[in-house]
């Protein structure tokens, strides 16, 4: 297996997709059996032309790509790159002998329903659950009913790991483009909704890192009364409060940095897996707090809960979000060779975050020296957390592409 990115950020379009071919094939041993990629939206109006003029420089049997409002790749020096609001192009190839490669495009109007048997949605993918296949997808962030679609996949795929992200822009009007090309498919084309995906199986694996940039505060707390996304009680030792009290009093608990921190950055954990007493970071689905009611004492927040379930108050800040993506670089330890990264990080990530470039792409090649990445900022992104797959904000999911066999790439 082998895989490999290339980067450009020539402002002509002609000339980015002319350089980032011409390093690749400088690489390549072998005819490529697939491409990725991820172009930015300052190249909005040539978006039409963009895989005529890939697949007239460099045959590829399967393309998928989207717009983004930054790309991440790597130079011809091999050389990580983070490059946000400005002209990137970011192309990332694959040879992959021994692995079946099944794409799709989904349209948003052509999911099955959530009543639907895992048959159903296992005929639209194309792919039998058998096949252990793991998925890419890239979906548009406004028509595409995302968590749908994730929960059907989970169902028909149970043992399957999916990662992605929902295309972005940075010029206003302008929406984030789905990209797919399969020879001889009547559906390849460009299209501004839905979603375009790979189902990867055979001798290959994805190790996915979902981190979500946050730490804990306080405790946990139980949910006695709830409804859809509103909690009205939560309970702690034995006792029974409103949310808004028992926040009062963690605020009241902070260090003053923290209590600063809190304005503006405070986030709700819950709990995944109802059964674990020992919590740690990644047990935790991170969600936005929405808002408060002081006359009950409620808060809102960005998923639905349910009486029973535990959640915890987190912070986010610059220095949690680099340890947290630190910790789970440092506990990844796979048991074959990483031969390819994609990297899904989330629009609110990069210099806004860490008032520096290039942060979270260069951890990682700190701890994958040499490994091809690709990549873009994203308006969500997908990933696992337990055993079920959400979409996240404020996070950055990495996938790392492991050949499931020792034999040379």
């Amino acid at each position: 297996m082998f895989w490999t990115n290339a980067l450009s950020t020539r402002p002509s379009l002609e000339a980015a997709v002319t350089e980032v071919i011409q390093t690749i094939e400088d690489r390549l041993s072998s005819p490529a059996d697939v491409g990725i990629f991820f172009i930015s939206s300052a190249y909005a109006s040539d978006y039409p032309r963009l895989i005529p003029l890939i697949l007239e420089k460099l045959s590829l049997p399967i393309l998928i790509g989207c717009g983004g409002a930054g790309i991440i790749g790597q130079n011809d020096s091999k050389e990580v790159s983070e490059v946000e609001n400005d002209a990137a192009f970011s192309l990332m190839v694959g040879c992959l002998p021994n692995v079946k490669i099944n794409p799709f495009y989904l349209s948003s109007q052509g999911l099955p329903d959530l009543d639907s048997p895992p048959g159903v949605w296992q005929e639209l993918i194309g792919v039998s659950p058998q096949d252990q296949p793991n998925f890419i997808l890239l979906s548009d962030p406004f028509s595409t009913p995302i968590n749908d679609l994730l929960a059907g996949l989970d169902f028909a795929y149970p043992q399957s790991v999916k990662v992605g992200g929902l295309s972005s822009s940075s010029l206003m009007g302008t929406p984030g483009t789905l990209f797919y090309h399969q020879t001889n498919n009547p559906q390849s084309g460009v299209y501004p909704q839905g979603t375009v995906g790979l189902a990867l199986s055979g001798d290959i694996t994805i190790d996915a890192i979902v981190a979500q940039g946050c730490r804990p505060i306080g405790q946990p707390y139980q949910v006695v009364k709830g409804e859809r996304n509103v909690i009205l009680e939560l309970s702690q030792d034995g006792e029974t409060r409103t949310p808004l009290d028992w926040l009062r009093q963690l605020m009241e608990s902070l260090e003053d940095p923290d209590r600063q921190l809190a304005q503006h950055s405070l986030f709700v954990g819950v709990v995944r897996d109802e059964f674990k007493q020992e919590l740690q970071p990644g047990d935790f689905l991170l969600r936005n707090l929405l808002g408060v009611d002081p006359q009950v004492g409620a808060i809102a927040i960005g998923d639905r809960v349910r009486p029973g379930q535990r959640l915890q108050f987190h912070l986010r800040d610059a220095q949690t979000s680099a340890e947290d993506l630190e910790t789970l670089l440092q506990q990844s330890n796979p048991s074959t060779p990483i031969r390819g990264a994609l990297m899904f990080s989330c629009l609110g990530r990069g210099q806004t975050l860490y008032q520096m470039p290039n942060f979270d792409s260069e951890l990682l090649a700190n701890y994958f020296p040499g490994v091809s990445l690709g990549g873009f900022f994203c308006n969500g992104e997908i990933g696992p957390i337990g055993q079920e797959t959400f979409l996240h904000g404020y996070t950055s999911v990495i996938a790392l592409l492991r050949q499931l066999s020792n034999e040379t790439a």
